[in-house]
């Protein structure tokens, strides 16, 4: 399914937000690198599809319903066998079923870890989607580290975005850690202007945590919302 079924899709069933497995598949579609999203919608399958990808496993809930699947309790770590994937979407399900009783999981692959970035998008009511890109994870809760950048954005406006933040060196590489892959976050930050500037309809969209590595990148976790 391509971006624009997958948004006439939503809006026909009356959907603003886009499920995180449904927006990975978006990312995916244009380029974007994302892990493995697998849906289960029973605990036999998320043991299967647990199989599928090795473990270790991260197990999230699926609902249109629970767009902040932390906050809910919604999302269970480095599961390393098939019995801790069945206590945690035992888990997950009795937490998330009395919002949404038709609610799932998906399963991905534990992803190693990185240096932790955000990457985001609103939409100004007088000038348009805006492109955020700051450190992830405390450094944007504590320290507030973003930059901004009106769509559409050339590699070049994207890799200023990142060097302007305040905590580049974490980035740039520092007491012998080797520098992150900075071209691949450029990637990620010109794809995602790309893709809103093609479909206004997005009109939110929240890439967190968007983790880079010495080589490569991938995001971890994403969600949409599109216009009202």
């Amino acid at each position: 399914m391509n971006v624009a079924e997958f948004l006439a899709e939503a809006r026909a069933a009356g959907r603003r937000y886009l499920c995180e497995d449904e927006v990975k598949e978006i990312l995916g579609g244009v380029g974007i690198p994302v892990p493995p999203c697998l849906l289960a919608h029973n605990e036999e399958e998320a043991v299967e599809r647990a199989g599928e990808l090795g473990y270790p496993v991260v197990l999230k809930v699926r609902s249109p319903l629970i767009t902040h699947k932390s906050d809910t309790g919604g999302v269970a770590l480095n599961l390393v066998d098939s019995r801790q994937v069945r206590l945690a979407y035992r888990e997950i399900m009795a937490r998330a079923r009395a919002t949404d009783p038709a609610a799932a999981v998906t399963v991905q692959p534990m992803a190693s870890p990185g240096r932790e970035m955000i990457i985001g998008v609103t939409t100004d009511r007088q000038f348009g989607p805006v492109l955020m890109c700051g450190l992830g994870g405390v450094f944007t809760e504590i320290l507030g580290d973003v930059s901004f950048r009106l769509v559409p954005v050339s590699p070049g406006v994207a890799r200023n975005m990142i060097r302007s933040l305040r905590g580049y060196r974490l980035l740039a590489g520092y007491r012998g850690t080797p520098p992150a892959d900075e071209e691949a976050l450029v990637n990620i930050l010109v794809k995602i202007s790309d893709l809103v500037a093609s479909y206004p309809q997005i009109q939110e969209m929240d890439l967190n945590p968007v983790v880079v590595y010495d080589r490569g990148a991938l995001v971890l976790d994403a969600r949409m919302v599109l216009a009202g």
